[in-house]
């Protein structure tokens, strides 16, 4: 590649203001198979891609082989890994059934009350899985549960939306392809379809569609203080509105797709240009337990409680505010080019599409398009980095049928990519099993649910002594009981070892066993406890390092004597501070009565020197004020004394 061209490719490339070079060389993808296969993988639906490429390019750092996923970062990935919509492919893989699409879950769970409210960013990365019993998932499982008690998958409701998803999600790709001579070989432009009209889409030149879209640079227009343009009539350039609400967030913006215009210059600003934007958000949501309050009064009842009250108050109140928005936004909604919503869940469409007086939102409206890829919590921050993705064109290298390969979603044009680009090795069914079940055991140990733990093994045929994949990136601590006592558990490593049958003389790679990995002396004792208790035959606690076995009670003794050698210590520490604070004391009252009399010589002032004092380091205005203020107290008070004659 020249060097014109990565410089060409080095700056993001806004749909509505192409240069040149790259406009005029487009031409569609021919082949559409390999294209749709691309798309498909990109927009993450792993259900119609090809075996042959289901998880080739797939697996690593910043990947999910599980839900066919890859992330530009790490706090994506960890985000994702704690996600509703990850944990319910994980329930598939255990129950052998096939992971759904993204676009599949949102659909099972369309009907609920209440959208995932993901993160906008990687700050609420807290674990809650464990505290909301009545979360999404759980609600979506539950529902699932009942239509295979029914057994009746043609008649009832649910699994009429399921298979509404299905029939959906068989739409085209959400990427439109083309090549071009700027790129290296093998190397596509991609064009998100939804930034297309209706009548865009029915044109077979999407090449000459392309073209007409491109926009000459307008200036920016004034803003009024609420993010409205000044002008009495509605914005008449070519706009696009954005909307997401969910979990009691809501965020709207309108952005033109004109480029700015600068001052003494042909160069475009390629920011985007906000004609209006807003945020709301209320407490609507009942934290750590799932769901909205009018989701949980229509499954339980109504609650009494005073947090319900301000949930259902918040609720109707987010209702009037998006509502009233949506009105003073009436003029600019009217004249939009095209109109993105992600409102999941009942509640939250029957806010913007009603029905009700005044509706300015309607479902049959044919410029509503959903966000082609996943979007976190509702904020003006998702909001634009939604937009600058929908309206910036994507280079890819696909390689051809055969050999297919797609790289991670990027929300601009790369610098410089490998025309021979190696692929990565396959992996089997084995390996992304073993995968899997590191992910999972890795995550029992460091919540210490032994429970869990134990039942997990017993279900899926798994010894204690299984060693965690990729072996040279658990390295430290390969198997259950390494990590265990990496981590400092002592009920864990009791119970991998006694429940569980862990080898403690298994090493890991630095020939380290698991009893020298320990850091504290409680999970120390619960080898030694474990000694006790599986006796002297079951393992050579001599090459394990385990020291001489201890019972639980010796060990619970030699607690209760050091807590006791302890307070004894605090108790005699008291008892000699006591000694030499009534030694001490005469000297210290002496002390502190000099210290007063050299304070109370210092306040023996003259009124004049006090009055300098007050005014020392204030400003000739400050000093006036407090004169002012002085004479008036004074004559109060003389006055007060008359009165008292």
């Amino acid at each position: 590649m020249s060097k014109p061209q990565e410089d060409l490719l080095r700056r993001p490339l806004y749909v509505y203001d192409l240069p040149p070079q790259v406009l005029d060389t487009l031409t569609l993808k021919a082949d559409t198979d390999a294209s749709i296969v691309a798309s498909e993988e990109l927009s993450r639906t792993p259900r119609d891609v090809s075996p042959g490429a289901s998880s080739e390019n797939l697996v690593g750092s910043q990947s999910c082989s599980l839900c066919s996923l890859t992330f530009p970062t790490v706090q994506e990935q960890r985000s994702h890994l704690k996600s509703d919509f990850h944990n319910y492919n994980l329930k598939q893989k255990l129950r052998g059934q096939k992971p759904v699409s993204e676009t599949e879950f949102e659909k099972l769970v369309g009907n609920l009350d209440e959208s995932l409210s993901g993160s906008d960013s990687e700050d609420t990365e807290e674990d809650e899985d464990d505290g909301r019993p009545e979360s999404t998932l759980t609600a979506l499982l539950k529902r699932q549960a009942k239509i295979a008690d029914k057994n009746n998958p043609g008649g009832d409701e649910e699994n009429g939306d399921e298979e509404d998803a299905k029939r959906s999600n068989r739409g085209k790709p959400p990427l439109i392809w083309f090549s071009s001579p700027v790129l290296p070989e093998n190397n596509y432009f991609g064009l998100y379809r939804a930034i297309l009209t209706g009548e865009d889409q029915r044109d077979s030149d999407l090449v000459h569609v392309l073209r007409k879209k491109q926009l000459e640079p307008v200036p920016v227009p004034k803003l009024n203080k609420d993010g409205t343009p000044t002008a009495t009539a509605p914005y008449k350039g070519p706009h696009i509105f954005l909307c997401m609400i969910g979990g009691g967030h809501f965020a709207a913006m309108v952005v033109s797709l004109a480029p700015r215009a600068t001052k003494g210059s042909v160069t475009m600003n390629r920011e985007a240009t906000v004609l209006a934007h807003k945020t709301f958000h209320r407490y609507t949501t009942r934290r750590k337990q799932g769901g909205s309050q009018s989701a949980n009064d229509n499954a339980k009842g109504t609650a009494h409680s005073a947090g319900s009250g301000l949930r259902r108050y918040n609720e109707q109140a987010l209702v009037q505010d998006v509502r009233a928005l949506l009105e003073d936004w009436k003029g600019l909604l009217d004249t939009a080019d095209l109109l993105f919503v992600r409102a999941t869940g009942a509640t939250n469409r029957r806010t913007l599409f009603g029905p009700y007086d005044g509706q300015v939102l309607r479902h049959n409206d044919t410029r509503l398009r959903g966000f082609p890829f996943s979007t976190r919590r509702a904020t003006q921050n998702e909001l634009m980095r939604s937009f600058i993705e929908l309206t910036r064109l994507k280079v890819r290298e696909i390689d051809p049928p055969q050999e297919l390969t797609v790289e991670p979603q990027q929300t601009s044009a790369p610098t410089k990519q490998s025309t021979q680009k190696a692929a990565k090795p396959k992996l089997s069914e084995e390996q992304e099993t073993a995968l899997l079940h590191t992910s999972q055991l890795q995550a029992f140990v460091r919540r210490s649910k032994l429970p869990a733990l134990l039942s997990y093994l017993k279900n899926n045929q798994i010894g204690a002594d299984f060693e965690f994949q990729p072996s040279d990136q658990n390295y430290h601590a390969p198997r259950l009981l390494h990590l265990a006592a990496a981590q400092n558990a002592a009920p864990m490593v009791l119970g991998i070892l006694s429940r569980g049958g862990a080898d403690p003389t298994l090493k890991n790679r630095e020939g380290k066993t698991a009893f020298e990995l320990s850091g504290d002396r409680s999970s120390r004792d619960a080898f030694r406890v474990a000694r006790s208790e599986l006796g002297e035959d079951k393992w050579d606690w001599e090459a394990a390092k385990v020291p001489a076995a201890m019972t639980k009670a010796e060990a619970g003794s030699r607690d209760e004597r050091e807590k006791q050698e302890a307070d004894k210590k605090e108790a005699d520490r008291r008892k000699a501070e006591e000694e030499r604070l009534r030694v001490e004391g005469p000297k210290v009252a002496e002390s502190k009565k000099a210290k007063a009399n050299a304070l109370a010589a210092g306040l023996m002032k003259t009124p004049q020197e006090r009055r300098e004092e007050e005014a020392r380091g204030l400003t000739p205005e400050m000093r006036m004020k407090l004169e002012r203020e002085r004479r008036a107290r004074a004559a109060e008070e003389r006055l007060r004394k008359m009165q008292g004659k």
